[in-house]
């Protein structure tokens, strides 16, 4: 029983680290959303990926694309709402990953999620619900145009 259960503990943390983890890569931004997906984006130094589906589960959307194609919007330091993103490409679409917060609410509640994009047409957006890590804030990716 015992080496069942050192089996499965094993064969459980092996799935999740294939399947929603940066790994040795760098982790730009992840988080859950209510209805239980997992948003991820990472960064190998030599490509962007972005990972969105269900938590612990192989992703339902799954881009890499080369670090060059992917760009960021950094806070200027005006207003009130301090705002960064990574935008990645993928064909027609482009999918907006964003942190966010209002500096004068009490607290500083964080907005977070992804935007998608088709043809250059606002289509969804999918916000983050909990376990919000972002490490967006200076990334060295080219200015979102």
């Amino acid at each position: 029983m015992k080496r069942s259960l050192v089996m499965l503990l094993l064969m459980s943390s092996l799935s999740l680290s294939v399947y929603a983890k940066c790994g040795n890569n760098q982790t730009v931004f992840s988080c859950d959303t209510k209805k239980g997906k997992h948003i991820e984006v990472c960064d190998n130094k030599k490509t962007i990926e972005y990972s969105f589906g269900k938590i612990g589960a192989k992703p339902e959307l799954l881009i890499n694309v080369p670090r060059y194609k992917a760009t960021t919007f950094q806070w200027h330091g005006i207003g009130r709402s301090e705002t960064y993103s990574v935008d990645i490409p993928n064909d027609n679409a482009v999918y907006n990953v964003y942190w966010s917060v209002d500096k004068m609410s009490r607290g500083y509640p964080v907005s977070a999620g992804v935007n998608v994009s088709l043809d250059g047409v606002y289509v969804n957006t999918v916000e983050c619900a909990k376990n919000i890590k972002e490490n967006i804030v200076g990334i060295d990716l080219a200015p979102t145009p």
